[in-house]
């Protein structure tokens, strides 16, 4: 049997889960955020999202419209980075070159920003060959015509 969701503003929530861990599923909604719309909404952070009522839902649905949150906040964040890039800022250019953007080192570690370790160094002929990197030397006995 499958998980029951609800849906608080345009977010699939599980029902099972307490109120204040449940908003946290909404996107730019963090801890701090759900203690201050639960006051605003007076409502127990500890309540269950099943046990809600549908007056306590709207009290809550209109709290979080306050915010900025999903495709608003996602776009604002997109379009922020955008304009770093486009007035050329040495942060605009770390996100363009997906690079740690605040201070981080890059010799070693970052790999999350960078990715998988791909190892650039010398490689013998043989096996540059049997990669396909380059065409391998026919032996040295060529038909002349």
């Amino acid at each position: 049997m499958g998980k029951n969701i609800m849906r608080v503003v345009g977010v699939n929530i599980p029902e099972e889960k307490r109120i204040d861990i449940a908003l946290t599923y909404v996107y730019g909604i963090g801890r701090s955020n759900v203690k201050k719309i639960l006051e605003k909404a007076t409502i127990e952070p500890s309540k269950r999202l099943k046990d809600l009522s549908e007056e306590e839902l709207s009290r809550i649905q209109k709290v979080v419209e306050t915010y900025k949150i999903e495709g608003d906040l996602r776009a604002e964040l997109a379009s922020n980075i955008k304009r770093l890039k486009e007035i050329g800022t040495y942060r605009g250019l770390r996100h363009s070159r997906n690079l740690p953007v605040r201070g981080q080192r890059t010799r070693s570690n970052a790999r999350t920003k960078r990715g998988k370790r791909v190892t650039i160094g010398a490689i013998k002929k043989e096996a540059a060959a049997r990669m396909g990197l380059i065409v391998p030397e026919t032996s040295g006995k060529e038909e002349k015509k």
